[in-house]
């Protein structure tokens, strides 16, 4: 793994860390697995890697998240850098579901670990989890059958999915959008609003853009490229382009915010839900499962 050694987090708060995980098990762990092979299952020849992820470094690894390495520890890493804690604050966008989704679609799923917690609060939604990366796909997958979690993992862009209109009640996204420009974050939230069914909600869980406005120092951690224009952002503005209503953000232990918004529901020519199988290869047609959205 090619890491960068001028980053703070390689200098100072990497040691730590490092003190506190089994290297050696994460190695024998990364070592059991054919990772090309795996990889080759879930890459799609119709998903194009665009410069803005593959050109730059995450988390000063060279390759960002494409490579075993930052699959492998992304998990175990990530649980000491989310105060106050990892589950609590995956939890809070949990919490913030108003719909009752029958199909959701979890954006920049990484390794699945808030894709695990939706189909744990839903277990009778189908839940798919997609990602640019197929070596986070490899490790969502993996950790899910131990789980005995029935989730389908795709491999796609988050702005340019391949996936129907109006066929999901819930989209989410975590710690997605600071490592994106902030174009590429209004073009997700427009996709998300074209696969939403009237009435469904967007979710999307990630750092408090007041706080790192206000804590400069904090911008420096870890190497984030698009981290400040993240911060100088606002995701409730670029909802309210997308199209979004009744959006609100809401501070998840003052690091971190959950922000929502509801694509609204037309006056006219409005689906109806009505009981139905679904094929997965075929979901025009599908009615709005969506109940109790408050405003």
């Amino acid at each position: 793994m090619a890491v960068r050694q001028d980053t703070i987090w390689e200098r100072f708060l990497s040691p730590v860390v490092r003190l506190l995980i089994d290297e050696d098990g994460l190695q024998r762990y990364a070592d059991s697995i054919d990772w090309e092979k795996e990889c080759d299952r879930f890459q799609r020849d119709d998903v194009t890697i665009p410069p803005y992820y593959s050109n730059q470094n995450f988390h000063g690894i060279t390759g960002g998240y494409l490579n075993s390495d930052a699959a492998v520890t992304y998990d175990p890493i990530t649980q000491y850098v989310l105060p106050p804690n990892e589950t609590i604050v995956r939890q809070a966008l949990v919490d913030a579901v108003k719909v009752k989704p029958r199909r959701i679609l979890d954006l920049g799923c990484g390794t699945g670990s808030t894709t695990f917690m939706l189909k744990q609060a839903f277990p009778e939604a189908e839940v798919i989890g997609l990602d640019l990366s197929p070596y986070m796909l490899v490790r969502a997958e993996d950790k899910a059958k131990n789980a005995g979690l029935d989730i389908v993992w795709r491999h796609g862009n988050a702005e340019k999915t391949g996936l129907r209109d109006a066929t999901f009640d819930l989209v989410t996204a975590s710690l997605l959008f600071h490592e994106t420009p902030d174009a590429v974050c209004l073009a997700i939230l427009r996709e998300s609003f074209r696969l939403l069914v009237t009435g469904g909600q967007v979710l999307i869980l990630d750092g408090n853009q007041k706080t790192l406005r206000q804590l400069e120092w904090l911008n420096d951690v870890f190497e984030e490229p698009y981290i400040r224009e993240y911060a100088a952002g606002s995701i409730d503005a670029n909802m309210g382009a997308a199209g979004f209503e009744a959006v609100r953000s809401q501070d998840v232990w003052w690091i971190n915010q959950v922000t929502s918004g509801v694509k609204p529901i037309a006056t006219e020519n409005v689906r109806q839900y009505a009981p139905t199988s679904i094929d997965n290869n075929d979901l025009e047609g599908l009615g709005s499962p969506v109940f109790g959205i408050i405003a």
